[in-house]
């Protein structure tokens, strides 16, 4: 781990709607926050947005910055800092650190979303005190980071940790990244909402209640939707959790095979569901784990940083030189 130093770090996290950002003092914790829109289709326009977020940031902190780390949802090489791919923003071969950095006059680093919300984690959060953890985040698609030995498992091209596209079904739809029947694909959020449309869509009559929550236009219908039936008792929101959760469990332990966490962190949009979804996740995981019964079994629990861990994450990363 790098060296520490006393001021606040600033994390920034670049979405394909808005671009986050906050001072990060060397406990993990947020003092100051600050957000703009990011601008559509316009590579220029959000590394400028993005410079203008973080001069905005070290005018609003007392002390010297300890560093300026930037997350973002895409393929990257955080050694080099450079992007390679964003599906959601309009980035190929970026070299986004240096392109910030000339804007603002000093260095910064990049690294994947999923990657830096599990170094936020690790650091601060579900992951405190464990050397090996793996962090699952299930949103709009399935990402993950994973902490071997106290550092990030990047890969030799920084792609390493993109547990979402491991192949489940080669026969299952086709994914967003090209293949067929990623885990992304039967266990994403994305997921959860096109099969609960589906049942709306449906003659079944256990669709009823998601019918009634959306007034019978299935396109209404929204993850959000399905959560809060599933807490009221709904049983066919609570058995696509379930199935989601199973499925999710299944992708895990194919990973654990691999990775051997000793624990596993979920988090992402979909984990407000809680137990709905993290006892199915469990339960299928255990029933996948290989040599199950004759070794000790890595825990599963909630995240505990929620949105905030990608910024969390990026900032201590900043502020650590790197993991």
């Amino acid at each position: 781990m790098g060296q520490q130093h006393d001021g606040p770090a600033i994390g920034i996290d670049i979405g394909g709607t808005k671009i986050a950002g906050a001072l990060v003092d060397a406990e993990g914790r947020i003092t100051h926050r600050e957000r703009v829109e990011t601008p559509a289709d316009d590579t220029d326009a959000i590394i400028e947005a993005t410079a203008r977020l973080v001069s905005t940031l070290e005018d609003a902190a007392a002390d010297e910055v300890a560093g300026v780390g930037i997350a973002c949802a895409a393929f990257l090489d955080a050694r080099a800092g450079h992007v390679w791919f964003a599906p959601n923003l309009p980035w190929r071969d970026l070299d986004l650190a240096a392109a910030v950095t000339e804007r603002v006059g000093r260095d910064v680093l990049i690294e994947n979303d999923a990657n830096a919300a599990a170094w936020g984690e690790y650091r601060f959060g579900a992951g405190s005190e464990c050397d090996d953890m793996l962090l699952v985040t299930v949103g709009t698609g399935v990402g993950g980071g994973c902490i071997n030995d106290d550092r990030l498992v990047r890969g030799a091209f920084g792609i390493g940790g993109e547990i979402g596209h491991i192949v489940l079904d080669p026969s299952g739809p086709r994914c967003g990244c090209g293949n067929f029947g990623c885990l992304e694909v039967f266990a994403s959020g994305t997921a959860l909402v096109r099969n609960a449309r589906e049942l709306v869509e449906s003659a079944s009559p256990l669709g009823e209640a998601l019918r009634a929550r959306c007034g019978g236009d299935a396109d209404r219908l929204s993850g959000q939707d399905v959560t809060e039936l599933a807490q009221e008792g709904d049983g066919a929101a609570i058995e696509l959790l379930e199935e989601l959760g199973t499925r999710l469990g299944h992708g895990i332990a194919s990973v654990c095979a691999v990775l051997d966490p000793g624990r596993i962190a979920i988090g992402g949009g979909v984990a407000a569901a809680g137990d709905l979804l993290v006892e199915p996740t469990r339960a299928a995981f255990a029933k996948r784990l290989i040599g199950r019964g004759h070794r000790p079994s890595p825990e599963i629990v909630r995240a505990t940083l929620g949105n905030d861990a990608g910024i969390v994450g990026a900032a201590t990363l900043a502020r650590e030189g790197g993991a």
